[in-house]
């Protein structure tokens, strides 16, 4: 996906409203979508002070969790979903070094997409891992998408 697609598709994942009772029926929506196509993943809801939702799923290992807290560090401090700010640094030839960010603590690799609430901005953000990361984004999207229709 280039970066026109990934912001025209940001604008269209945003949510009404955002509680704790919305995290959890997302999670299980991603939990679901992970079981149905046997994806060994970790999939985690947070806001920038604590998390909502966690899952690990078969097949999910110990790193994926590192990559969750990483991803979601990325996504909430840009507020943009990680894949996009991943393209952007690629076009540029630039890394998130070019911030002072450490790799051990932020990762631009797809898979955290900010919660966006109508009228207030980014509250939290959703994040997989365990997929290659345009899968692992494309995976947070089919659930955003499948929550915000049901």
């Amino acid at each position: 996906m280039d970066i026109a697609e990934l912001e025209a598709e940001a604008a269209g994942l945003t949510f009404e409203d955002f509680s704790e009772d919305t995290a959890l029926r997302l999670g299980q929506i991603l939990v679901d979508l992970a079981r149905a196509g046997q994806m060994g993943v970790v999939i985690n809801i947070r806001t920038a002070d604590r998390t909502l939702f966690h899952a690990a799923m078969p097949g999910s290992a110990p790193l994926n969790d590192m990559w969750v807290r990483r991803k979601s560090a990325t996504a909430l401090l840009f507020q943009e979903a990680t894949l996009l700010i991943g393209q952007r640094n690629r076009d540029k030839g630039e890394t998130l070094a070019r911030h002072g960010l450490a790799p051990a603590d932020y990762a631009d690799n797809g898979g955290a997409v900010p919660i966006r609430v109508k009228g207030v901005g980014v509250v939290a953000v959703v994040t997989v891992s365990g997929l290659p990361q345009v899968e692992d984004h494309q995976l947070v999207v089919r659930g955003i998408r499948a929550f915000l229709a049901g």
